[in-house]
């Protein structure tokens, strides 16, 4: 449940707003001062703060100072019966979301406090995928020393600083996130964030709602309004995780997007202008899809500004030690183990096999070894438990 803070010297307004909010499911705390409002927000997580901004004891433009100081993630609605334009334009400043007269009007309040929450879901979304991308950093370096795995390499050095799109191949499990990954994380939208949606995996008929987020009331299951995730990547990167499975309706908004760098949510109107670098991944042979018309050929030209084929493993066996040795290492890390050994001969056994599934294959098979095995993995344990 939402949680919201009134900061009002006056009672009868925190009340009258907490009562109306309340009405709404929302949970909402209130201070008589600026001081009580600060110890809350120490002690509580508050998704949205109304702030009244003339207080005694402490202002209310004091009191967002002081929050944004503590690193508070809350939207700031700034309230004033005595406000006018530069008072506003000072809030602004200050990193107010918005400022409302006082009294407030019902269904602007109302309305503005649900875009205020949208906002920090949207700043926590984005806080968390940055948290994860600096944890993840070190595990998006691509392992091996393969001439093949070299010329991937040399093409992110080269494309990553542009904004150019890049349509990455290869067959599943071979590492196209991977090489999304760093992609953005060379480029210069490192610092914004780096939105992930794997096409295959969400029904056709949501795909849209997806990417450009939709209107409240925009159809049966929409009980409010959803930024999409080109809007959530604005200023950093959309990784398209298998393009080749997105319908042909959800492909001619994306080539509208992509044309215009404006997207409009389902069911809405207006235009949103978007400013994201586009990468996306397939398994699929897109040019045999385009001759079947699964795929749009315009859309093709657009995304394929730069190719990137991802070799599979066994196009790059030389790469098997070195990938066994960082999953050993990262294995025994996750279960807070000293790291297996493995004996010569095992290594050359499973440098040896036909890997399908690629290095997500290779993956899974030396943790199974590591679970099933003795401190050194052998020939006959790999010939066991490599699953071949």
């Amino acid at each position: 449940m939402p949680r919201i803070l009134i900061i009002d010297d006056e009672k009868a307004i925190r009340n009258t707003l907490k009562e109306i909010l309340e009405f709404e499911d929302y949970k909402v705390d209130q201070a008589e001062d600026g001081p009580s409002g600060l110890d809350l927000l120490i002690q509580q997580k508050y998704d949205v703060v109304l702030c009244d901004i003339r207080m005694p004891k402490m202002d209310g433009l004091e009191v967002l100072e002081r929050a944004q100081k503590m690193g508070t993630d809350a939207a700031f609605i700034m309230v004033s019966a005595h406000g006018n334009i530069d008072t506003a334009v000072e809030a602004t400043k200050k990193g107010a979301y918005d400022f409302l007269p006082k009294p407030p009007d019902l269904n602007r309040l109302l309305v503005t406090v649900r875009n205020a929450l949208d906002r920090t879901k949207l700043a926590t979304e984005t806080k968390t995928l940055k948290k994860k991308l600096s944890v993840t950093s070190k595990g998006s370096e691509m392992i091996g020393s393969s001439a093949a795995l070299g010329t991937v390499r040399k093409a992110i050095e080269k494309v990553a600083p542009t904004d150019a799109r890049v349509l990455i191949t290869g067959p599943n499990g071979a590492g196209k996130e991977m090489v999304a990954r760093q992609l953005h994380e060379l480029s210069n939208r490192a610092q914004g964030p780096m939105v992930e949606v794997n096409c295959a995996a969400i029904p056709s008929e949501l795909i849209e709602s997806e990417l450009f987020g939709h209107e409240k009331g925009s159809f049966t299951s929409a009980v409010k309004q959803r930024i999409g995730k080109f809007e959530q990547a604005d200023g950093g990167t959309l990784f398209l995780d298998e393009i080749g499975d997105m319908s042909l309706s959800a492909q001619a908004k994306v080539l509208r997007a992509l044309q215009e760098n404006k997207i409009t949510r389902v069911g809405g109107e207006k235009e949103i202008s978007v400013n994201v670098r586009v990468l996306a991944a397939t398994n699929k042979d897109l040019l045999q899809e385009i001759a079947d018309k699964n795929f749009r050929e315009d859309l093709y030209h657009r995304l394929s500004v730069i190719v990137i084929k991802v070799p599979a493993l066994n196009d790059r066996r030389e790469d098997v030690p070195e990938l066994v040795q960082k999953f050993l290492n990262d294995i025994a890390a996750d279960y807070g183990t000293k790291p297996k050994k493995i004996d010569d001969a095992a290594m050359s056994y499973l440098q040896g096999l036909d890997w399908r599934g690629n290095i997500r294959e290779l993956r899974n098979v030396v943790e199974r070894l590591v679970i099933m095995s003795d401190d050194t993995i052998s020939e006959s344990d790999a010939k066991a438990f490599a699953g071949k």
